[in-house]
């Protein structure tokens, strides 16, 4: 029988409820949707949390809590774009005013890959596969927020959030769906044509500057998809994007196995992921390297943003410490709070830290490009307007994640910052699954 453990999560701060999360200790069989499992289970409970502000938009007439509705594509069908069920891809859109009628900011939304026909068809009962179980209504916050106290740069432009139910971060090809006798589609690229179509459609091709962004696996959609983006824009518009917790490392595991490669080779191949990689990196190695961020950036002409915490806890539970390796549960209260870890478990967290750094060193020399890199034990860090821009949110140099990315987008100064190592950072939320609170 499967162990489930409950894990109690409590997020921001007074007044916020407490949510139940069970986790699954994954065996060797589970591990095909081991990988998406995490992500899955915080998207579920994601649209419950809004920005703790209540006070009106004195431009709009709306608030933070403003529920905004589910629209589906209207030219999925002549286009063949369908979600892994057949069912049709969405997004939810809020018009701008004021000055920011001719911007645009786009979210992905995140949820992991799925490496397996069985993985994929799990997918299918839930909303990472299958529009027929979104919400009808979402509330934006975050990047997303239209209150100016909560995202000051933003907060007046058109906000688009992008639906993720492909399984494959909008890169897989029907021509992949001949190699199994399933009813999967595995249609990721043609729903971001698709997307890009109705958008551009809605006002997006006059737009005079536009951020592309996204989190997770939408974080890493939004880096395979940046020069795209900006093509279909007008040459003359301001176009930037921005990953945030997207940069996933090509890095071994704790006992010395390519996980994460063997998992991303399984998605690549199954979706057929490689036709939308960059065409020089898939002509220099195996096409599943080149789903790593690491190589895409560096070959991306867009100016990027990367938001990320080097102690990325997806990424330590899934590519540093996958669940089949700790079978004695010498991790298990680690990865449940990072203030749980002994002084051997940080110094292996350090080393993972080293490696991302290590990772980021070509990116951190390109022109244009900007970072803001914390040491925060947490995931996705900008759809939240906690950790987004309020007074408790997360800094470097004094300035919030909101302020930073700002501060990039407009050229107001460069913007490339690198936080000290853990602990030394007190404004860090980091994620406590003890049945405690963020720290």
């Amino acid at each position: 029988m499967v162990n489930m453990q409950r894990w109690w999560l409590r997020v921001g701060g007074g007044g916020r409820s407490y949510i139940m999360i069970l986790w699954q200790r994954w065996g060797k069989r589970e591990w095909a949707i081991a990988a998406a499992g995490f992500a899955i289970v915080l998207l579920a409970f994601s649209f419950f949390l809004s920005s703790d502000s209540s006070s009106p938009d004195q431009f709009s007439g709306t608030t933070d809590t403003d529920f905004v509705p589910l629209v589906l594509l209207r030219n999925a069908v002549q286009r063949g774009a369908y979600c892994l069920d057949g069912s049709i891809p969405a997004y939810h859109f809020q018009k701008g005013f004021g000055s920011g009628t001719r911007r645009w900011v786009l979210h992905i939304e995140g949820g992991g890959w799925c490496n397996t026909v069985a993985s994929c068809s799990f997918r299918k009962g839930t909303p990472l596969g299958s529009s027929n179980f979104m919400e009808h209504q979402v509330q934006f916050s975050g990047i997303l927020s239209n209150d100016p106290s909560h995202n000051p740069d933003f907060y007046n432009w058109n906000k688009v959030k992008i639906r993720y139910c492909d399984g494959g971060s909008f890169a897989g090809h029907p021509e992949s769906e001949q190699k199994n006798d399933t009813k999967l589609f595995f249609r990721g690229q043609l729903i971001w044509e698709a997307m890009m179509d109705e958008l551009l459609s809605i006002g997006l091709s006059t737009a005079q500057q536009a951020l592309l962004s996204g989190c997770s696996a939408g974080g890493l959609a939004t880096l395979i998809h940046c020069d795209d983006f900006r093509g279909v824009l007008p040459n003359d518009a301001k176009v930037k994007c921005l990953s945030d917790a997207g940069f996933f490392l090509n890095e071994k595991d704790v006992a010395g196995n390519a996980t994460i490669q063997s998992f991303y080779h399984d998605v690549v191949n199954l979706q057929g992921v490689a036709g939308s990689l960059k065409k020089d990196c898939v002509a220099k190695m195996e096409a599943s390297k080149c789903f790593f961020p690491e190589q895409i950036v560096k070959r991306t002409n867009t100016p990027v943003f990367l938001v990320n915490p080097t102690f990325d806890f997806w990424q330590i539970k899934h590519i540093l410490v996958p669940g089949p390796l700790d079978p004695n549960d010498s991790w298990y209260k680690c990865q449940l709070s990072i203030q749980n870890c002994g002084p051997e478990q940080i110094q292996v967290l350090q080393g993972f830290r080293n490696s991302f750094l290590k990772a980021l060193l070509e990116f951190e020399q390109m022109k244009g490009g900007g970072m803001f890199i914390n040491s925060c034990y947490i995931h996705c860090q900008t759809w939240m307007s906690e950790t987004w821009h309020s007074p408790n949110s997360p800094r470097i140099n004094n300035k919030t994640i909101a302020e930073s990315v700002g501060d990039w987008f407009f050229e107001r100064k460069v913007t490339k910052y690198i936080d000290c190592p853990y602990p030394c950072n007190p404004t860090c939320y980091n994620m406590d699954f003890t049945g405690k609170r963020l720290h």
